[in-house]
């Protein structure tokens, strides 16, 4: 087997890891990833309003955003949860986008 070869493939595996990556219940496609899963449950069994926060990473160089609950919650103008769920989105390792969606009155 090619020593170069060898050496050239693992140092692309160990630079490509920390690209751009999400949270994935089925992890992450090499090509692209578009999934949803639940996070919590909340207190409120009604769900009339939504409001969705997100977080992108571009290049596993630049990330920006805020996908926590209470941004969600804020966006959706929710006071009492009735869920938590997540969406995430990648493109070839390249682009990627993690969403809080929260469900409520």
């Amino acid at each position: 087997m090619n020593v170069k070869f060898v050496v050239v493939a693992a140092l692309s595996a160990i630079l490509m890891q920390g690209c751009a990556v999400v949270a994935s219940p089925t992890g992450n496609g090499l090509l692209y990833t578009g999934v949803k899963g639940p996070v919590a449950v909340g207190q409120s069994p009604r769900a009339s309003k939504s409001g969705q926060a997100c977080a992108t990473n571009m290049l596993g160089l630049i990330t920006t955003g805020d996908a926590s609950i209470d941004a969600a919650k804020q966006n959706g103008g929710i006071t009492q949860l009735a869920t938590v769920d997540h969406a995430s989105t990648s493109i070839l390792g390249l682009y990627s986008q993690f969403c809080t969606v929260a469900r409520g009155e």
